[in-house]
């Protein structure tokens, strides 16, 4: 009895070192289950099982602790149905029967450990197959004919198996096969000794069927607990979330000022556009000649002339036709903005489009225009005024 008695405080010992960790966030009222239960039970040795077997039914009542181990009260009574058909020299209490429905009455508390949890771990949500160990103890009550004798009254010890399969995607729901031997603690009538003697002990044979409650979690079974964080743990996300709200307000900043420089760049880019086009005309003397320049200015990306861009090329086409001797030299010109390649196509077209313009639109002969791309042009402070074809007209 003390080697028993040791075994569980060793077990029970480990079981609650475990639970410090697994039961962190759970709450009292969560991992209820009821059980309803009924089988066979029958003396352990001395006495045939089946024609000595009764019928015996119960309830239990658990609270679930941690995912291995949990704790809950059972009452049983089993049923007088059977003969007293023995061979052992001593009488054993279970068969006595007596003149009222139920011959034995057991309440008590138990432990169950579960054991398929223990050696595979707990992955979050109960397996289909379950294999549990059940250890409990309470009162054990007889009833006697009152012509025999007076009940009895006394205290037992359980051992038992749990052999269930959870049921339904929600495991709500278990079936089980739950051998188990029960001792009666006194040996005998005129006794006052206890110990786990294997004459006054049965064995029973139950089915039952558990439902388990939901929990706050929604859930019907055990969830994995979050981990425990320590102070420097959180201290760590705090110093991390102050950082991440500076870089915030780092790149809000940054994004009103983007804004601000962006409205002024548009307010500039409309001051531009609505601006008339200034033509610079530079007239010199050269070898009784002149030389006449003419800008036509472009907005960005485009090669096209726009219309309000027509009256420049037209003051060229109309020199022209008035000096049938005069020759054009148109050069195109790029801002700095985009790459090599692009700004070296865009000075090309430029030159050529207001060279076709001249030809198509206006008639002059193409052999008196000259139309080449010069690339990007510094000629201006403002980059916008670089996007140009220089008309050079040299009349004799």
């Amino acid at each position: 009895m003390k080697k028993l008695l040791l075994v569980i405080a060793l077990v029970l010992s480990a079981v609650f070192a475990q639970a410090q960790v697994t039961v962190q966030g759970s709450k009292f009222t969560d991992n209820w289950s009821i059980t309803l239960k009924g089988g066979m039970v029958s003396p352990y040795q001395h006495f045939k099982f089946f024609p000595n077997a009764r019928g015996v039914v119960g309830v239990e009542l658990r609270k679930q602790i941690t995912s291995f181990w949990g704790l809950g009260i059972e009452g049983e009574w089993s049923v007088n149905t059977s003969s007293w058909q023995h061979s052992a020299p001593i009488a054993n209490l279970w068969t006595q029967k007596s003149a009222n429905v139920f011959d034995h009455q057991l309440l008590g508390g138990f432990a169950a450990f579960n054991l398929t949890n223990l050696l595979l771990g707990y992955k979050g949500k109960p397996r289909l197959f379950d294999v549990e160990a059940h250890l409990g103890a309470g009162w054990w009550h007889a009833y006697y004919p009152k012509t025999q004798q007076a009940d009895m009254n006394s205290w037992y010890t359980k051992a038992g198996l749990n052999l269930g399969v959870n049921l339904g995607e929600r495991k709500a729901w278990t079936l089980a096969l739950k051998p188990a031997v029960v001792w009666y603690m006194g040996t005998g009538y005129d006794r006052g000794t206890t110990a786990m003697n294997a004459n006054y002990a049965a064995v029973e044979i139950e089915a039952g069927i558990t439902y388990r409650f939901k929990n706050s979690n929604g859930e019907h079974y055990m969830t994995l607990c979050p981990k425990k964080y320590t102070q420097a743990d959180l201290d760590d996300v705090n110093g991390k979330v102050n950082d991440l709200r500076k870089q915030l307000s780092d790149c809000n900043a940054s994004l009103e000022d983007a804004k601000a420089r962006n409205a002024e760049l548009q307010a500039a880019l409309t001051a531009c556009l609505a601006k008339t086009p200034e033509v610079v005309e530079v007239v010199k003397t050269e070898k009784g000649g002149e030389s006449l320049v003419n800008n036509v200015y472009f907005n960005q990306g485009k090669s096209a002339v726009s219309r309000d861009q027509m009256p420049n090329v037209e003051r060229v086409a109309t020199y022209m036709k008035s000096h049938p001797k005069a020759t054009v030299d148109i050069k195109g010109y790029a801002s700095p903005e985009g790459s090599k390649e692009i700004n070296e196509r865009l000075a090309n077209e430029r030159a050529n489009a207001v060279k076709d313009l001249l030809v198509k639109k206006y008639k002059i002969a193409s052999s008196r225009i000259t139309a080449a791309g010069q690339g990007v042009g510094d000629f201006f402070s403002e980059p916008d005024w670089n996007r140009v074809s220089i008309c050079t007209i040299l009349a004799k």
